[in-house]
């Protein structure tokens, strides 16, 4: 469950830290809101439904029920994301964009408001299987809590880069944005990790220490004799009637190895020393420390592949047929292009890859009862309990931990040859250095990609594409219009150029700066065939008259010379150097320009 319930929350933080802020909510707040509620009700419903039909199930059922309805409410909360724009609205709550990592919060809230109409429709069906009396905010309570320990590593994470960007030391933020800077980020990490996350999970899983007595005695000199220290805690997963134990912690000082009391209740002091056994495997194994590591791999894999994304995108011409397509604003599809990749990308790594190492690292957890025991027998008599009375899952399989019936035929076939505990351990070494040895190489590579030959010649086709989508929007702003005609004169594309101007006069013929940059085109366009000298003249008198600046009797004085007027140009150029001082050499030759050379339009 924790496993597949770390790349539900994964995908969850990743589409909504990932999405881009809308100007404005794609649906109307009138229209959108309402149809939000009545998707959460909808999906309350569903959950409703779905556990009724599970309510007299054996644990297998409901937990596939709240496996499936997860998923459903992944799948809903980033379609809510991206049709009801949830970003627009939680936005304000980034004070500004100056602590993102509130507004991400509140993001993350919301799928929590999807979890708990799934867990109150859940407890009915609870309280019959596990035989336990819950009020329903008790129990939404309870589940948050549960899951709260996947997302708290991000969220003081977050926190705190958006804490240390607010301090008012201009060198330790230069140092945050520079490359030592992800360093201190994962730094800050660890920290959390090992000195303060223990024990805040003991703290909302609510884990008892476990009382002196001689079961404590028992477990306490096993892990002596195993050179092994931790706080022994009952952990109440599920009331405690699950059979199964786990280790958490790096320090020994903040490490806790928890178990249910099911689990002690079925096992006889050998089998219980096989399942420490396992757990301490772990922590001789550094497992704990290869986790945190194979998350920086991913982190820095996608951070070296986020980069070059977009220049892909907007080099590519079926970004732009995608924008003619559907409509929607550049910034929101590049973001929403960017993002698919990374998202599959994070799937793939965690469930195939990261599962790889979960269930070779289980498996090396096992064979370290060789080492404590001698043997493997108590080990898959523990296994056989386990699955004969947790519902028969000998068979059963998962993404991230081998079945118990593999497990056992693996110990089972060590017991007979010995070499396979090596072979396996082998595999893992040569497994993770390959690993890292590819994550170098991907991420070296990757950063030097060098960006400004990719980004090269992409700016005019997105800043045109910018420009039209803000003309199907304001089809009657002529702003727009003489931006886009500005841009492709700009770029040698005099007749588009001259298209959009004459569309943008129609819409303001008055604007001085409009008609300026038409006439100069229609003087200088390197198409000859595109000059007009006449109207150029009309055009640049009519700037002229409604802003008398340098630059625009620049260009009435060209357009005078252009059509023989050349003592009128000359006196209108000496006027522009007296308006703009700052040019007075540029008028100067543009008057020298005016008696020594004449005018030609073909």
């Amino acid at each position: 469950m924790f496993y597949s319930n770390l790349i539900y929350f994964l995908v969850v933080i990743f589409v909504f830290s990932t999405s881009t802020t809308p100007q404005g909510p794609w649906l109307a707040p009138y229209f959108g809101l309402p149809l939000f509620a009545l998707v959460l009700f909808l999906f309350y419903r569903i959950a409703g439904r779905w556990y009724y039909r599970a309510l007299h199930g054996a644990s297998r059922a409901y937990f596939s029920v709240e496996k499936k309805l997860s998923i459903l409410a992944v799948i809903l909360f980033t379609t809510s994301v991206f049709i009801f724009d949830l970003k627009y609205y939680l936005n304000p709550l980034s004070l500004g964009g100056s602590l993102p990592a509130l507004e991400n919060l509140a993001g993350l809230a919301v799928f929590f408001l999807f979890l708990s109409l799934m867990w109150l429709q859940a407890r009915p069906a609870y309280q019959v299987l596990f035989h336990r009396s819950y009020t329903a905010i008790g129990f939404v309570l309870s589940n948050i809590k549960v899951n709260l320990p996947i997302v708290l590593p991000w969220l003081a994470l977050s926190l705190a880069f958006d804490l240390l960007t607010t301090l008012p030391f201009p060198r330790f933020q230069k140092l945050l944005t520079s490359p030592w800077g992800d360093l201190i980020l994962f730094l800050v990490f660890i920290l959390f990790l090992v000195l303060f996350f223990p024990p805040m999970v003991r703290r909302l899983w609510n884990c008892k220490p476990m009382e002196a007595g001689s079961l404590r005695t028992e477990i306490e000199n096993f892990c002596r004799s195993q050179n092994f220290s931790s706080e022994i805690l009952y952990w109440p997963l599920f009331e405690g009637r699950v059979l199964t134990a786990g280790i958490m912690g790096i320090i020994p000082k903040f490490r806790y190895l928890l178990v249910t009391k099911s689990l002690l209740s079925v096992l006889d002091k050998e089998e219980l020393e096989s399942v420490l056994a396992h757990e301490i495997g772990h922590v001789k194994n550094y497992h704990l420390i290869l986790y945190m590591l194979l998350f920086l791999g991913f982190s820095l894999l996608a951070g070296a592949i986020a980069e070059p994304l977009p220049y892909l995108f907007l080099g590519s011409e079926w970004f732009y047929r995608l924008l003619s397509w559907f409509h929607v604003s550049p910034d929101i599809l590049l973001a929403f292009l960017g993002a698919v990749p990374l998202l599959i990308l994070m799937i793939v790594y965690f469930r195939f890859l990261f599962g790889y190492f979960i269930r070779n690292f289980e498996r090396q957890a096992d064979l370290y009862v060789f080492k404590a025991q001698g043997h493997s027998l108590p080990l898959i008599r523990s296994f056989e309990k386990i699955a004969s009375m947790s519902g028969n899952i000998r068979d059963q399989k998962s993404w991230h931990h081998f079945g118990i019936g593999e497990r056992i035929d693996f110990l089972e076939k060590c017991e007979h040859d010995r070499k396979g505990i090596k072979r396996h351990d082998r595999k893992v070494y040569v497994s993770l250095a390959v690993y890292f040895v590819l994550i170098g190489i991907l991420s070296w590579s990757l950063h030097r990609i060098d960006m400004d030959r990719l980004a090269d010649g992409y700016e005019l086709r997105y800043t045109q594409a910018v420009l039209e989508q803000r003309l199907e929007k304001e089809p009657g702003n002529s702003l727009w219009l003489q931006l886009l005609g500005d841009l492709m004169q700009e770029n040698k594309m005099e007749k588009k150029a001259i298209e959009a101007y004459e569309k943008a006069l129609k819409l303001s013929p008055m604007k001085p700066d409009l008609a300026n940059n038409m006439a100069w085109l229609l003087l200088t366009a390197r198409d000859k065939s595109l000059r007009d000298p006449v109207r150029a003249l009309t055009l640049a008198r009519l700037a002229s008259s409604l802003k008398e600046q340098g630059h625009i009797l620049d260009t009435l004085a060209t357009a005078l010379w252009a059509n023989g007027l050349v003592e009128e140009a000359i006196l209108t150029e000496i006027k522009a150097a007296r308006k703009d001082p700052d040019h007075l050499r540029y008028y100067q030759d543009q008057a020298v320009k005016f008696k020594t050379e004449v005018w030609e339009d073909r």
